[in-house]
């Protein structure tokens, strides 16, 4: 049997910087806050420190195991490299179905923002078949859009910033810091959303057998992307929180436009409507890229049917299963709302990274770059993240999760892989 065809590298430091950031930022300043508010009232900002921390402790796992690993796949080929075929299995498939659901409300949330009333759903989906095909014709004009997006938003998000620090409409007593209505658990229970806001920096690591010098490129671009991205929330967290207070945040369809209006700017509204949309976009593009990689490596082992494996032979990237997937989250889209899929997401990539942290602390000391005490924070912080959404979140993860299993285990009583 012929080795699989490989993907080209063809990405740098800046262009992985740039799909980890763009897909962090467009999930979470636009989406991510308002949920914690309702969650954690102003101790929100404690949910984004602990979010924070378990997110830069799983990056370190992630980082270290990427260098020892630059292959696509992420945490589906570390898992069963450092634990097993079924640990592998769980990882790649928690952040199959979790960044699935992720694809349908970015697509939603960016036709919120950029289509006329009733328009929604004939948007989302031509966004996401629109996305689909960038990603088909190549990696390097992904990064290379992904980069434009990036630059667009950060430059609305100082926007906000600006007008909301001018206008002098904001209240310091806002920022006092309360555990809020749900207490400790409403804290733990935003970080956990939150969450959802870092897990960018995933695709990265997905990417892994795409960029140039891995071992040295990957853990350089996680952490670079990931602290770039904690700067970000904390300025617009604490903005956000002075101009609208914790319980008109809570409620807030578009927070960020509320916020740079709140003292008098009402002429950045539209502009901030762009900035949203091209955010979504952006998160929309980089989660397509990183599933497809994630759901190449299963096919590759037969965790996913091989037919998904194949690699474009002009444009090297694998084209069914980014198809395949575009097909998928449009059926999503058409069939039901995931705007509140934040849990749900949140669910299967804190799982994800549970696998990671493990896989990353039964690593030998010659691969080892972070002390193996941040291993036991992410390990902890995940399940405890996990443990504290919303319970719908909880129980539909633990369902589809199952299906899952059962799948692999049918397909391995029948001989459908050889690598168990």
């Amino acid at each position: 049997m012929s080795a699989p065809a490989a993907l080209a590298r063809r990405l740098g430091l800046v262009d992985a910087i740039a799909i980890g950031l763009g897909s962090m930022i467009g999930a979470g300043v636009f989406a991510a806050f308002t949920p914690a508010a309702a969650a954690a009232g102003s101790g929100l900002l404690i949910g984004l420190a602990i979010a924070a921390v378990v997110a830069y402790a799983n990056a370190t796992s992630s980082a270290q195991l990427a260098a020892q690993f630059p292959t696509s796949g992420g945490t589906y080929v570390y898992g069963r490299e450092m634990i097993g075929p079924w640990s592998g299995f769980f990882a790649g498939w928690s952040f199959v179905i979790g960044k699935t659901a992720s694809c349908a409300a970015m697509a939603l949330t960016f036709a919120s923002y950029a289509a006329p009333a009733g328009w929604e759903k004939p948007v989302a989906v031509a966004a996401v078949l629109v996305l689909a095909a960038v990603n088909t014709v190549g990696v390097t004009r992904t990064a290379t859009l992904t980069k434009a997006i990036v630059v667009v938003v950060l430059a609305v998000l100082a926007l906000v910033v600006v007008a909301a620090s001018a206008s002098g409409a904001g209240s310091a007593d806002n920022l006092a810091i309360a555990a809020g209505p749900h207490g400790w658990y409403g804290v733990l229970q935003s970080a956990g959303l939150l969450f959802f806001a870092f897990a960018g920096y995933a695709r990265i690591a997905t990417m892994g057998e795409e960029v140039r010098d891995p071992r040295r490129t990957i853990p350089r671009a996680i952490v670079i992307a990931l602290s770039l991205a904690l700067l970000v929330y904390v300025a617009i967290a604490l903005v956000s929180l002075a101009a609208l207070g914790p319980e008109r945040l809570a409620v807030s369809t578009a927070p960020l436009a509320e916020v740079a209006a709140a003292g008098g700017w009402t002429w950045t509204a539209p502009v901030v409507r762009i900035g949203a949309a091209a955010a979504s976009l952006g998160a929309l593009l980089a989660l397509v890229a990183g599933i497809g990689r994630t759901s190449l490596a299963m096919a590759r082992t037969g965790d996913l049917p091989h037919w998904l494996s194949a690699v474009h032979p002009r444009y090297a990237v694998p084209h069914r299963a980014e198809l395949v997937l575009a097909v998928i989250v449009s059926l999503l889209i058409v069939a039901t709302d995931l705007r509140s899929a934040i849990g749900f997401s949140s669910f299967g990539v804190l799982l994800y990274y549970l696998i990671a942290n493990i896989a990353a602390f039964r690593q030998d000391a010659a691969a080892r770059r972070f002390p193996r005490a941040l291993q036991i924070v992410g390990m902890i912080g995940c399940v405890a993240l996990v443990a504290t959404l919303p319970w719908p979140s909880i129980v539909g993860g633990v369902v589809v999760a199952c299906v899952g299993i059962g799948y692999r285990a049918l397909r391995l009583r029948r001989g459908g892989s050889a690598a168990a």
